[in-house]
């Protein structure tokens, strides 16, 4: 005889109702990453901020334009201006929803028609600059561009998700999240573009656990830790300039990946495991897969993964746009490249330097020093 279940058990087992889609965000799940993609034994906890409405970056948006709207930067009413390559874009279209703000982003052709039409669909406009600036590349001509409809607009507001410390403490949610899922990390793996999440996360988590690893994971071509500027594929992860929000001196080592080895993982990835992303989270498990081979069996490892498949199907999952951009060669090697300091040569594979610095401040800040690979913590 089936008996019905106490109304109390079934209100446990239920997520709440919602009244604004502000609560959508928040309390993504953690997926254990473990054999067929790691060595046999190993693995990693993937952190899947795709379970967000639009990604990660929901949970600066919401956290940005609510700072600013208290702070009297943003008047009610007043339109939001902000270059995005995408999920930032989705955020502040969620931010605008929730607030009641028209928003306007900004980006570049390389934006996919599929972030394109859900932008559109959410009511934010998109702006595209037609030409790269040829020093700072699309980056910069996307930031100017928002420079000149801020200078239209004098009533618009900019979050500047570059230099704004609102965007990294925006993630201390997402850090308390993990601490309070996994209880205990030793390595966090975290890809780096704003600067915002790897700061915000890394730096609350290491207040928890201070001999924590932080590994950034950065994109070949991309000047964020000195290397020099070089066209990139890869779109989430890297920049041509120098966000001011990256904390150098959180980060024991960095890695740069290509855009064919973030690929491969990111397939093998959603092959396997049912859990995958774009270019940051190929490029962000390769790095993990690594680091779980290589480091003690005990270390408990914990990735970032900031989004999920979906705007990537006509690219990164895409065997015509690969075989068009040469992305779907042989594996990755098992093992990355080193290099002693990031002035030493141009990168163009997945490449790891253990000594990190801020690339503008070389003769003030303070190199970060790690323990060789392997080393227990």
């Amino acid at each position: 005889m089936n008996h019905p279940v106490p109304p109390a058990r079934l209100l446990a087992d239920a997520k709440h109702p919602l009244h604004t889609p502000a609560g959508l965000v928040g309390d993504t799940p953690v997926l254990w990453i473990g054999d067929p993609f790691t060595a046999r034994g190993r693995g990693f906890w993937a952190k899947l901020e795709g379970h967000n409405p639009g990604g990660i970056k929901d949970r600066t948006a919401l956290h940005m334009v609510r700072a600013a709207r208290e702070s009297g930067r943003l008047a009610p009413g007043a339109r939001i201006v902000e270059s995005s390559s995408g999920t930032l874009g989705l955020g502040l279209a969620l931010a605008g929803a929730v607030y009641g703000h028209p928003v306007t982003v900004v980006s570049d052709p390389g934006m996919e028609p599929l972030m394109t039409g859900l932008l559109a669909a959410h009511g934010a406009e998109v702006d595209l600059v037609t030409a790269p600036h040829p020093e700072g590349g699309w980056q910069e001509a996307r930031r100017r561009r928002v420079a000149e409809r801020l200078a239209a607009r004098p009533d618009a507001w900019c979050p500047d998700q570059y230099n704004n410390p609102d965007n990294a403490a925006a993630y201390a949610p997402l850090a308390r999240e993990l601490v309070a899922q996994l209880g205990r990390i030793d390595t966090l793996v975290v890809s780096v573009g704003t600067g915002g999440h790897s700061a915000g996360v890394g730096s609350v988590l290491r207040a928890h656990f201070p001999r924590l690893r932080i590994v950034g994971v950065d994109t070949t071509g991309s000047t964020i830790f000195g290397q020099p500027a070089a066209p990139r594929l890869m779109r989430g992860l890297g920049s041509s300039i120098h966000p001011g929000n990256v904390a150098y001196g959180l980060f024991d080592e960095v890695h740069w990946v290509a855009a064919p080895e973030a690929v491969w993982a990111a397939r093998r990835l959603a092959r396997h495991h049912y859990a995958t992303g774009g270019w940051s989270v190929g490029a962000v498990a390769l790095v993990a897969r690594w680091l779980a081979r290589t480091l003690p069996p005990e270390d408990r490892i914990a990735a970032v993964f900031p989004d999920g498949p979906q705007r990537y199907v006509t690219t990164v999952f895409d065997d015509a746009y690969g075989r068009a951009h040469a992305l779907l060669g042989p594996p990755p090697a098992d093992d990355p490249d080193e290099i002693a300091d990031s002035r030493e040569r141009a990168v163009t594979r997945w490449t790891r330097c253990t000594r990190v610095t801020d690339p503008l401040a070389r003769t003030t800040a303070p190199a970060r020093t790690q323990e060789p690979t392997g080393a227990r913590r």
